[in-house]
């Protein structure tokens, strides 16, 4: 037997990437999914930010079960967009970003420039961003599904994903 109902994705257009981007952008927290160590998914939030060139970033402790599992197998994805305090949360716009993360290097050069503009952004995090265990993991996104809303499902390459120079 053959489904004959249309698919629910639309294709992806500009209005598309421009809220997938917006999201980005706004985002200062995220929901992260990793896998276990039974290849189960685990899933808990953490700080979020975007580089100047737009890499997604975050700061992360080494002690933390989300940072030993991102090292064993960096695969992840990263729920974002935070539903507003009244309405129906399931008619607003959410991003699943498929992606690979990366442990960056405190001796890194750019590290310095990352942990200024991270603390522009994350203020509070000036408690422990110089603590020896936390590092900064960029995520390489690989795809994107974007839900704007009821009837609005969409499939997004990284590329969608970058912003226009």
């Amino acid at each position: 037997m053959t489904d004959k109902r249309p698919s629910p994705i639309r294709e992806t257009d500009d209005t598309a990437r421009a809220t997938a981007r917006e999201l980005l952008a706004n985002a200062r927290h995220v929901a992260l999914a990793v896998l276990d160590e039974t290849g189960a998914p685990s899933v808990t939030r953490v700080a979020f930010g975007q580089s100047e060139s737009g890499a997604l970033l975050s700061l992360v402790s080494d002690l933390s079960a989300h940072s030993k599992r991102l090292k064993a197998d960096p695969r992840c994805s990263l729920l974002i967009g935070d539903p507003p305090a009244k309405g129906d949360p399931l008619a607003f716009a959410r991003l699943t970003v498929t992606a690979e993360a990366r442990f960056l290097s405190r001796d890194d050069l750019n590290h310095a420039e990352r942990r200024t503009a991270w603390l522009v952004s994350h203020p509070k995090s000036a408690l422990y961003i110089d603590f020896g265990d936390f590092n900064f993991v960029v995520f390489t996104p690989l795809r994107a599904d974007l839900n704007g809303g009821f009837g609005r499902a969409y499939q997004l390459s990284s590329d969608d994903l970058v912003m226009e120079a």
